[in-house]
């Protein structure tokens, strides 16, 4: 496997496999700083992970929303080394048939979803985040490398 497919793998391992995972997701926030100038707001949301997209539960009115309407750049971060930027997306009301696919896997990985979902509520979305590029550590070693840089439009890693 070449430097892209270890980082890949690492992400996998320590996000993926159908199992809950605690981000910290940043937006831009719509109010600025006494400057004026633009404010990051950071908050923890669970999500799960798949093929370099986290897929987030959430109500459409969020401030979290409001502002990736306005802005989808956003920037997540995990307990298990990573950072990453990437661009969010509401993918719609949790129900509509679309989404069936990624309803399904929320209420098979979030143990908390049936009762705290709000499913019947048009406002409760899927917030889809595609990691772009972003930095991963593995202190073990796994592959052999300490630090992947991860370019995941262009695929490669440094």
């Amino acid at each position: 496997m070449n430097k892209y497919e270890n980082a890949m793998k690492i992400m996998e391992e320590r996000c993926g496999n159908g199992k809950e995972e605690v981000i910290a997701l940043a937006t831009i926030s719509l109010s600025t700083n006494a400057a004026g100038k633009p404010r990051p707001a950071v908050r923890m949301v669970c999500a799960y992970y798949e093929y370099g997209v986290f897929y987030v539960s959430t109500d459409a009115t969020k401030n979290k929303m409001l502002q990736i309407e306005k802005n989808s750049e956003v920037s997540v971060a995990g307990l298990g080394w990573y950072t990453f930027q990437g661009r969010a997306e509401n993918l719609g009301w949790i129900k509509d048939e679309k989404n069936a696919e990624i309803r399904a896997k929320f209420k098979k990985i979030f143990n908390w979803f049936d009762e705290v979902g709000d499913e019947d509520n048009p406002n409760s979305i899927v917030l889809r985040i595609s990691l772009t590029e972003g930095t991963i550590i593995d202190h073990e070693k796994k592959y052999g490398e300490h630090q992947y840089e991860i370019d995941i439009i262009n695929k490669t890693a440094q």
